[in-house]
């Protein structure tokens, strides 16, 4: 699966006050131009121009954030993220749908059925007709301008999502490890992201 090189335009189109068990947050919805191009944004404290707010931009796993899989880590992730924002004196937690590293539902769940078999993820997408990781930061670009964040302070151990935040305008002036506690159940999935996909975790 081919990455899109375009770099479409996104509107803020509804706003809303969302208060969570990690503090006082707000929500935004986000479109872009195509019909797949959504997110929400969830954001804490006053964003000030040329400031780099902390940012996750986080890609929805249902098994993980809504069912609590160990699987992965990454509903882990997630709270960590909340907490450190909510701590940060501004920030955004940009949550994307791209399940399964952008494979979709269904097909993450033909992957999960693949590594009971014995695959890791990255052989499971692969066999399944997928690249190892076939998301797309363009629109998480798009999506933050839109929110006036062209600076960011980033949670995360992906290097491939700095590099396409940067191709897409949005610079990332500090990379924060984003490591929450892992559980026994995701070491190796945290193994297969390191030695991969080229994710920097330290200690695996």
């Amino acid at each position: 699966m081919k990455r899109s090189k375009r770099q479409g335009k996104a509107r803020v189109v509804a706003r809303a006050v969302l208060p969570t068990r990690f503090g006082p947050f707000s929500i935004a919805g986000i479109k872009g131009r195509g019909p797949d191009e959504e997110a929400v944004a969830i954001q804490h404290g006053r964003l000030k121009p040329g400031t780099a707010p902390l940012v996750r931009i986080h890609s929805q796993c249902l098994t993980g954030d809504v069912f609590m899989s160990e699987r992965c880590d990454c509903r882990a992730q997630l709270e960590l993220s909340l907490r450190k924002i909510a701590k940060a004196r501004s920030g955004i937690v940009l949550y994307l749908p791209q399940e399964g590293r952008g494979i979709g539902l269904i097909n993450k769940v033909k992957a999960y059925e693949l590594q009971d078999e014995g695959l890791d993820t990255v052989e499971a997408n692969r066999q399944l007709g997928f690249a190892a990781d076939s998301r797309d930061y363009d629109f998480a670009a798009a999506a933050l301008k839109a929110l006036g964040v062209r600076r960011v302070r980033l949670l995360s151990n992906n290097p491939d999502k700095i590099n396409q935040l940067e191709r897409g305008g949005v610079r990332v002036v500090e990379r924060i490890p984003c490591r929450p506690r892992t559980s026994h159940h995701s070491r190796a999935y945290l193994r297969t992201k390191k030695q991969k996909l080229g994710h920097i975790l330290a200690g695996l």
